[in-house]
């Protein structure tokens, strides 16, 4: 309950710590955006909260999909008439540097994780934190759960936390590493989750941002 409570009132702090400090980065990449691609500059897509609560989590565009409509169609079209990229993306932990849904822009946000930046709204509103797991799509552990059965076990224990704009696998390579390694890392942290570790992982953050390894 302590670590919880004290958790919420960093995440709060964060949140409007994270707005206020990047309010310009963040009007500056809406607008370049805006100049790219005139549809919308902020995409949103539904993952899953604490307890598998689904959100709306909020993203800058940096995909010539700019609606979770367009994304799911793109999608759908891909597994059809490119399979073997298509199953290359699932076992790359669900990216690849050459997406060909990623613009120009979007590589250069993507690289320094200007796009997460709207995440701190979420951070607010108390869907996200500052630091947990990466927020996954709902599809991603079905699909993961379905082909791994006793990996469910570890997918509850990972909803069990907030996901979070940073955390160890984002600080660990992010997508030099595969999907399971991905749900060993977040494991691991749900299971020691501390306000040391949590310290820890913002300490190192910055670091691994403006290395922009793994980001893409």
């Amino acid at each position: 309950m302590f670590y919880r409570v004290v958790k919420r009132l960093m995440d709060i702090a964060a949140g409007i710590l994270g707005i206020l400090i990047f309010s310009i980065p963040m009007a500056v990449v809406y607008t370049a955006l805006k100049l790219d691609n005139p549809g919308p500059s902020v995409f949103v897509r539904v993952r899953l909260g604490r307890g598998g609560k689904r959100f709306r989590m909020y993203k800058f565009a940096s995909m010539i999909t700019r609606t979770e409509e367009e994304d799911k169609k793109f999608i759908e079209h891909w597994k059809k008439e490119d399979p073997e990229l298509w199953e290359k993306y699932k076992t790359n932990n669900f990216k690849l540097e050459d997406d060909p849904r990623i613009t120009k822009l979007g590589k250069v946000i993507r690289k320094y994780s200007l796009d997460e930046l709207p995440q701190f709204f979420n951070v607010l509103k108390g869907e996200m934190s500052l630091v947990g797991p990466r927020a996954y799509f709902p599809e991603e552990l079905e699909e993961y759960v379905r082909e791994h059965p006793r990996a469910k076990k570890d997918v509850d224990l990972i909803l069990t936390v907030k996901p979070g704009i940073t955390g160890v696998w984002q600080v660990s390579g992010r997508s030099n590493t595969s999907f399971e390694n991905r749900i060993k890392i977040d494991v691991g942290y749900a299971s020691r989750k501390s306000l040391l570790e949590d310290i820890r992982i913002i300490l190192k953050t910055p670091f691994a941002v403006f290395r922009g390894k793994g980001a893409y």
